[in-house]
């Protein structure tokens, strides 16, 4: 009898910690999920012509996407599966939904050459996923470094644009940085070069920071804490325009090392 109820305990402690498991693994995933959805709203949004609105959805995905790694972590619920669930939201979210907003805002005007270059932002976004997820499975990612250009911060780029662009077209605005602003037209007239490049980065081996260990903002100095209360503030007063730079400059060290490497190829 006390043997029975010993391993009636036992089971019980075991199926009490599968829910706990399974709880810690869909937490993370509701907020994925959120991102996916974000995304899929923002297709729709762009396919109606409202392009701000698109482009609020794809900012509301990072919030999503950024949560979700984190409450992983939080609750020890990573998993194969949210690796690969998460991978697919990027895609769509960060990936698919971009694309498509820019090839409604820009693109379609440029006729069959619209099709090809839209298509490989998507195409290599999905290849610096796998990658990613290859790595991740078998231990090869780093947690300072990405290899290539983050597809969100590829999409930040793009979407950061139709925002900025889409208030120099209402009129412009008294919280906007000019010096932004001002090259808008140009940026507009060369954003099917700029989605090539930014293609050709996500599947390059540009190493990119990862800021997943606080290494750079790290509020506990008195540095780091003006550097975080700098640029909140700036993304607080003109989220558009300090979004563009930010993304921008973040995608441009790519090019900065990769010219660097190329000049000196004994360098790591």
């Amino acid at each position: 009898m006390e043997e029975n109820n010993a391993i009636q305990n036992t089971q019980g402690k075991l199926d009490l910690a599968k829910i706990k498991k399974t709880g810690a693994v869909v937490l993370p995933s509701l907020f994925t999920i959120a991102n996916m959805a974000a995304g899929f709203f923002s297709i729709l949004a762009a396919s109606d012509g409202h392009y701000v609105p698109a482009a609020w959805f794809i900012m509301f995905s990072y919030f999503m996407d950024m949560l979700d790694g984190r409450i992983a972590r939080l609750v020890h619920g990573e998993s194969s599966f949210g690796v690969e669930i998460d991978s697919l939201s990027d895609w769509i979210s960060f990936g698919i939904a971009p694309a498509y907003l820019i090839y409604n805002f820009v693109l379609k005007d440029y006729g069959f050459w619209a099709y090809p270059v839209t298509f490989l932002y998507v195409l290599c976004g999905a290849l610096r996923l796998a990658r990613y997820n290859v790595k991740s499975h078998f231990g090869g990612s780093s947690k300072q470094f990405f290899q290539g250009l983050p597809i969100p911060a590829a999409a930040g780029i793009l979407v950061s644009f139709v925002l900025a662009y889409s208030m120099l077209e209402a009129g412009g605005g008294v919280r906007s940085i000019k010096l932004v602003m001002n090259q808008m037209p140009f940026i507009y007239g060369v954003i099917p070069f700029i989605m090539i490049a930014l293609a050709l980065l996500m599947v390059s081996s540009v190493p990119y920071a990862a800021f997943k260990q606080g290494n750079v903002f790290k509020p506990n100095s008195v540095k780091g804490m003006l550097l975080i209360l700098a640029v909140v503030s700036l993304i607080v007063y003109c989220p558009q325009d300090a979004l563009f730079t930010f993304f921008s400059i973040y995608a441009l060290t790519g090019v900065i090392i990769g010219v660097y490497r190329a000049f000196k190829p004994e360098t790591r």
